[in-house]
């Protein structure tokens, strides 16, 4: 272990990885992320072993890092094999085609939002809902002339919304239990930020849906597509069947991974019944993915994709993403920062708005959503126990912050997998994911205005401080022994 870094030198650090990514986004033909992180570990590991840290531990710490990572990059890729066998057998083509009957234009946006709500809140992942129904919605969209940036931020929006409010949901577990809450008690939090958010947004989206009502959708190019559909596809009900079963397995909590390759096989199965698919062209359509040669460049653009091969740009990139956030935790840097952002909560108002940009800002640096919640949980629990607040209000604050801006940051392994689900740039769906920008904004508003902000009775104010004089007599044995 080595010394406790200067915050100058942490500073440092930030302005290098600010800067590197800037230049490469800005003024390079490039214009991608890997390079610039993988430069901005180097340098942070150069900053961290000048004062004293070895190599072997920060090693380790990048390590932990991709670690935590793991089970995402196994979804990435499982994913990919159901995008490409949903694609040949038919399944995505199907969801295309019946959404095209039923969706009109100027509710689109809403009901994409509304149906991605419902499907994340049964699954608890946002994920699986973006890789299965949003990658239809993103077809319908384009088949009715709604722009794709519009369509992804509707679909980004409701499936964070029900991966936030899911007691399925890994972060809706894992907020409460940083912070000392329980579970139910955290999710009946979230309703008072999260109501009005949605509501803000879905009357954002009908707004914007009534631009693409009357003549100025282009039934036409509907009817293109949907007869490409017809002539390049066996279309039929029973295609529909797949995306149902995902979300069935995944809602009866069955691991997601196996439930995910279970999709992709029916994909596969359907395919060969459906599609006519042989054999011995599945493994070429599940490494690569599908190519569309239906002859309509809008069919060809939307169906050529999927397939594992088409994941390894984003899982490289989480790693990059992984490198400098595992230097930058292992070395106490996150922590250094997240000190020094508490000096500025003067009141609960203050308190929550620290909390709030602290995870924003983990989302930004350490590129990962648990760090996001787990580091500012740890860093703010004692303030929001010292000013008598509730557990849950730390927890809600991190979910707010934590989950629901992880998507907007195009190097953050949401941001960078929603952004490869949909085939729409992090960048471009930003402006249109209300949600996630309007709840961390209510979350504020409510800190300082006192709503909800539930304080503990005199016997739980009093556990907690029995809880934190029998943590300091066990660690003064500890340092006894």
């Amino acid at each position: 272990m080595g010394k406790k870094i200067p915050m100058w030198q942490v500073l440092l650090v930030m302005a290098f990885t600010i800067g590197a990514l800037c230049y490469s986004i800005f003024f390079t033909d490039y214009g991608e992320l890997h390079i610039p992180l993988i430069a901005s570990a180097s340098f942070a590991s150069v900053v961290a072993i000048a004062n004293g840290y070895k190599w072997a531990f920060l090693e380790q710490g990048i390590i932990a890092s991709i670690n935590r990572s793991m089970q995402a990059m196994l979804i990435l890729m499982t994913v990919g094999l159901l995008i490409g066998s949903w694609i040949a057998g038919g399944v995505v083509p199907a969801m295309i085609y019946y959404g095209l009957m039923i969706l009109n234009p100027s509710i689109f946006l809403f009901a994409g939002c509304i149906i991605c709500c419902i499907v994340a809140l049964a699954t608890g992942s946002s994920w699986t809902t973006a890789g299965t129904i949003g990658i239809a919605l993103i077809g319908v969209g384009q088949g009715l002339g709604i722009d794709p940036a519009m369509t992804a931020g509707a679909i980004v929006s409701g499936a964070y919304f029900g991966d936030k409010m899911s007691p399925l949901s890994d972060t809706t577990n894992l907020a409460p239990a940083i912070a000392g809450s329980t579970l139910f008690d955290h999710i009946r939090h979230m309703v008072w930020t999260v109501t009005p958010s949605l509501i803000i947004a879905l009357i954002i989206y009908v707004i914007l849906g009534l631009g693409h009502s009357g003549s100025g959708t282009d039934l036409a190019a509907v009817e293109v597509i949907q007869n490409g559909m017809l002539d390049n596809f066996n279309i039929s009900p029973l295609l529909l069947l797949p995306p149902v079963v995902v979300i069935l397995i995944v809602a009866f909590r069955l691991p997601a991974i196996p439930g995910l390759i279970g999709g992709a096989l029916l994909g596969c199965i359907f395919g060969s019944i459906f599609q006519g698919v042989g054999l011995a062209e599945w493994p070429s359509i599940l490494h690569y993915g599908f190519e569309s040669t239906s002859g309509v460049e809008s069919i060809d653009a939307l169906l050529s994709r999927g397939g594992m091969d088409s994941m390894l740009w984003t899982i490289n990139l989480i790693i990059c993403a992984m490198c400098f956030g595992g230097i930058m935790d292992a070395s106490g840097m996150l922590a250094t920062l997240a000190e020094a952002m508490l000096k500025f909560a003067k009141n609960t108002g203050s308190l929550v708005t620290v909390t709030v940009f602290s995870c924003i800002f983990m989302n930004i640096i350490a590129a990962d959503q648990y760090l996001a919640i787990i580091l500012p949980g740890r860093m703010y629990k004692q303030a929001f126990e010292d000013r008598r607040l509730a557990p849950r209000n730390l927890s809600r604050c991190l979910e707010d912050a934590g989950t629901m801006t992880s998507a907007l940051v195009p190097w953050n392994t949401c941001g960078a997998t929603m952004s490869t689900f949909l085939g729409v740039p992090t960048a471009q769906y930003f402006k249109y994911a209300y949600l996630n920008m309007i709840n961390p904004l209510v979350s504020i508003f409510y800190g300082f205005t006192g709503i909800s902000m539930l304080k503990m009775t005199d016997e739980e104010y009093a556990q907690v401080l029995e809880n934190r004089e029998a943590d300091r007599l066990a660690g003064l044995k500890a340092l006894q022994a």
